[in-house]
């Protein structure tokens, strides 16, 4: 099977949101009046973002899914993307099942392919994604004040423990171990959160390489500091079978872990209210975590309200193992 073949077979269909989709040489997309083009790319290596004994299904949706989790945190409505793709070889089975993934999530999103590019090397998977978001109410990291509330929406290191048993640093039962295995290789874009909290939220991120270091990326664009609650986060954010784990561990795990996909954010405190309403209608447990100080510092505190040192460190390409 050639190029173009394998385009055609696993990667074109009639375009919905765009006005030319897959087969010429670029594709045309449309912006609503009073709309902004929201992108992000995304780029899934073998090796370093994803196992070789990954599901290819997953796969699909994972490499979609971590370029929504960006258009969440912005607050944009997905409308189309982009697949650049890098093949040691023309494996039918297993582009069936990753075009099946990418599928299935584009299509509960409504998001059309328009474009991209193959090539035969090393497996690499590139997705650039493109929404529209009203234009100055997009969520930046850069709006969040003194005074504000810290929120985090779902729960967070389950992908990180996930890791951690494939590393050979945990031992935990199996069961434990495929719910986190799934929440590592299929997370879930929180989109509708993200588009719910226009207007209400003051700044977001998407928690990609950790609490911590996805937050700081808030305080340093804003400008500010926060005091967070680690109690807080290890009792709340952890999930099932976390509290079983040493306590340094627990927040290892929720801290630092990366990979979680959810949204951290920041809104005044006379939100609080819209922010448990929007909880309960997008159908996604959020809990605030902490409050933003003028100190321009991220201070921990334990259980008793005393300052922790730091000593947590987020996923960073060139620097992690």
């Amino acid at each position: 099977m050639g190029e173009f073949d394998l385009i055609e077979t696993f990667f074109k269909r009639p375009a919905r949101n765009a006005t030319l989709g897959v087969g010429d040489d670029c594709a045309l997309l449309p912006v609503r009046a009073g709309q902004q083009l929201a992108i992000s790319s995304d780029m899934l290596v073998e090796g370093r973002h994803f196992l070789s004994t990954v599901n290819p299904r997953f796969l699909g949706h994972k490499a979609l899914a971590v370029n929504l989790s960006d258009l969440a945190a912005c607050g944009a409505e997905p409308k189309a993307f982009m697949l650049a793709l890098a093949l040691p070889e023309v494996n039918a089975s297993w582009l069936s099942e990753f075009s099946k993934g990418i599928w299935d999530l584009a299509d509960a999103h409504h998001c059309d392919l328009i474009g991209g590019d193959t090539t035969r090397g090393p497996l690499n998977i590139c997705i650039t994604v493109l929404g529209e978001v009203p234009a100055h109410l997009a969520l930046l990291r850069s709006g969040a004040k003194v005074g504000d509330d810290v929120y985090v929406s779902g729960h967070l290191g389950d992908a990180r423990l996930a890791l951690e048993v494939f590393r050979g640093r945990l031992t935990i039962p199996q069961n434990v171990f495929e719910q986190a295995r799934l929440r590592m290789e299929m997370p879930t874009p929180r989109l509708a959160l993200g588009q719910a909290l226009r207007g209400i939220a003051t700044a977001a991120a998407d928690i990609s390489d950790g609490l911590l270091g996805d937050l700081q990326h808030i305080l340093k664009a804003s400008h500010v500091g926060a005091d967070i609650d680690t109690a807080m986060v290890v009792s709340t954010l952890a999930s099932g079978f976390m509290c079983n784990l040493p306590l340094a561990t627990q927040r290892m795990l929720t801290l630092s872990g990366g990979d979680d996909y959810e949204l951290v954010f920041t809104a005044p405190e006379h939100a609080r209210a819209d922010i448990a309403g929007l909880s309960v209608s997008t159908h996604t447990p959020i809990t605030r975590i902490g409050k933003v100080n003028g100190s321009q510092q991220l201070r921990l505190l334990d259980s008793e309200g005393d300052e922790m040192r730091n000593e947590f460190e987020s996923f960073d390409h060139f620097k992690s193992d």
